[in-house]
């Protein structure tokens, strides 16, 4: 296994570097989520599809991601950061490759299914970095800058690849993504410990989880399934209401920015909270009146969009990072890299499940108002979810 030694000290230079990895590490599995959604009304025209089959793509990537994170956390106890890098990235890679040349709609399911392979990965590889590599008084700070590296995907995808695709076609859009990923895979791993046979060897099954990492589970659980409903057809729910492609991007964009602040400055506050559940069941409740608003727009009235988008960036999206804080600060949970994979099962089960029931109910008679109304009921169920946990630990510190 790879045991876990008090961090090293580190130049300026390596610890910068150390830090990009981390946000890059989350940024390039998470980027199909975003791209998809900004780039939804351009692959809808191209490949002659219905809006809802996009929620099968997001079902692809996340599907295999929440199944293989079961096992992801005692993989990468293993296999150990350095082999778990080198993994993520080129599976970011050969999933980028496959998507521009694979034909058809089904190609394109087949590509993005290998980009999970990278979202099982990431959380469990870089929380095990972090706690091989990143002294304790700065941990919190890492956890939200690597979190943030989601919301950076959602900052690429909506303000950079239009840029591209609009001119060039989304396949050359998504093609910029490959030469990044190839030079981290041969970068990255030099910056991780290199594996160690010490210690005993762990099993390869996911540890069962217990009440308190349950609970949390099934708030990553709703928050997923919101995440990837909202990310995936809120441009194609505001192009319907008459905003343009551009400005459907700018609001994914707008949408990175406010979850690359919340995850930062949420992290760091949780961080000296005596129970970050109570912050998570607020998040979860704000995200739920979010939703509500978004679906008070129209063709006349384009404001609830932007709030929605303002709001939900800054509440949901940083529900993830204070979770992940959450396991590194407290052991109750478990180790950290196979705490993680059972956390990121739920959030890409969650992920998964979210985008296609949203479009089969956006396409239904009642169209886009049901949708948006379960996906609230959804963000507060989160929110009890949330209460259990706090009323829990509430009790086992008693």
């Amino acid at each position: 296994m790879n045991a876990i030694a008090p961090p090293l000290r580190q130049s300026p230079l390596r610890a910068i570097s150390l830090h990009v990895v981390l946000l890059l590490s989350m940024t390039l599995p998470m980027l199909i989520l975003y791209t998809i959604g900004a780039l939804g009304p351009l692959l809808i025209a191209d490949l002659g599809i219905e809006p809802g089959w996009l929620g099968y793509v997001t079902m692809s990537a996340f599907g295999v991601a929440a199944v293989l994170s079961l096992a992801a956390g005692p993989l990468v106890e293993r296999l150990g950061s350095r082999r778990g890098l080198w993994m993520l990235f080129l599976s970011v890679a050969l999933a980028y490759g496959l998507m521009i040349t694979l034909p058809g709609f089904a190609g394109i399911i087949a590509a993005v299914a290998v980009c999970g392979v990278a979202q099982a990965l990431s959380n469990p590889v870089t929380n095990l970095l972090i706690a091989q590599r990143i002294p304790p008084a700065r941990k919190a700070f890492a956890v939200g800058l690597k979190q943030s590296g989601v919301q950076l995907g959602a900052l690429i995808a909506g303000g950079l690849l239009p840029l591209i695709a609009v001119p060039f076609g989304w396949r050359a859009a998504m093609a910029t993504v490959i030469p990044a990923a190839l030079l981290l895979a041969c970068f990255a791993p030099s910056l991780a410990p290199p594996p160690s046979s010490e210690g005993p060897r762990r099993s390869w099954l996911p540890a069962r989880p217990g009440k308190l990492l349950l609970n949390l589970m099934a708030v990553q659980g709703c928050a997923g399934v919101t995440l990837s409903a909202f990310v995936t057809f809120l441009p194609v729910f505001a192009t319907q209401q008459g905003v343009s492609q551009h400005d459907a991007g700018l609001m994914v964009a707008v949408f990175g920015v406010m979850g690359f602040t919340s995850r930062l400055t949420l992290t760091s506050l949780s961080s000296r909270l005596k129970d970050e559940s109570w912050l998570l069941l607020g998040l979860m409740a704000l995200t739920a009146l979010a939703l509500w608003i978004t679906q008070q727009a129209s063709p006349e009235s384009h404001w609830p969009l932007w709030v929605g988008v303002l709001i939900v960036g800054l509440t949901a999206v940083a529900t993830n990072a204070v979770a992940m804080g959450m396991l590194l600060r407290d052991s109750v949970f478990g180790a950290p890299a196979t705490a993680s994979g059972l956390l990121s099962a739920a959030f890409f089960g969650g992920f998964a499940m979210g985008a296609p029931l949203f479009g089969a109910l956006s396409g239904s008679a009642s169209g886009f108002s049901s949708a948006w109304s379960a996906l609230a009921v959804v963000s507060l169920l989160g929110a009890a979810a949330a209460l259990s946990l706090a009323l829990l630990r509430r009790r086992s510190a008693s």
